[in-house]
Order: C-alpha cells, then structure tokens, then sequence
C-alpha cells in the first residue's frame, strides 16, 4: 500500500489519483467485469494504464481480483466493501456533472445509476 497523507481529502485524492481510477469505480459499481469489458466500457485508456490503475486499486484495496484457473483464464474485478462505499461520492459527480453538462449545453453520454 502506498503511503497515505493523514488529511482526509489528501488520502482520497491519493487513493483515487487521477480520472482512469474514478472511471474504473463508476464501472464497478455495475458490478463485476473482466479486463476487457472494463476497457471497452473506458474509452482511450491503454493495456498498459489499465493494468496499472487496477493494481494500485487492488493494493490499496479499493477492488479484488479473482483469477479462474481454467483455459483460457479468466480474471474477473469487483469492488471491496471499501470500493463500493465510494458510490455516494460517484453518484454526486455524476449529478454535479450532468448540471455542468446542461449548462455548457454539452452532450451526456454514460451514466451510472
């Protein structure tokens, strides 16, 4: 686990770092799904930066991945306790985004309930 600054909003931007972390939650919340349903569901994010963002997710144990040892293998990610009780959080976003959106008179495109 990587090191996490004693201020509350420090150790939540920590944790969650940047918009692929945040994206990859918003996913989750719907539930389970593989590495290759996530990227689809994220679009531009890389291979490689998804790969990243789900082990500091997984180190800090934000989700849990469970690998099936079947050929071919599957691996499949969910969110923790912990993960999930940032829904509140998402769902706020997504209403502060939606208003924003409105506003700017921009086109809204994907949306979690």
């Amino acid at each position: 686990m990587r090191k996490i600054a004693p201020c509350p909003v420090e150790a939540a931007v920590t944790l969650l770092g940047n918009k692929w972390r945040i994206l990859i939650i918003r996913d989750l919340l719907e539930g389970t799904k593989r590495f290759n349903e996530l990227k689809r569901s994220i679009g531009g994010i890389s291979h490689k930066v998804l790969t990243e963002n789900l082990r500091i997710l997984e180190e800090n144990a934000l989700l849990i991945r469970t690998v099936y040892y079947e050929t071919p293998l599957k691996v499949e990610y969910s969110l923790t306790e912990t993960g999930a009780s940032l829904k509140p959080m998402i769902l706020f976003m997504k209403e502060w985004g939606k208003e924003y959106l409105s506003k700017m008179n921009i086109e809204e495109w994907h949306y979690i309930d």
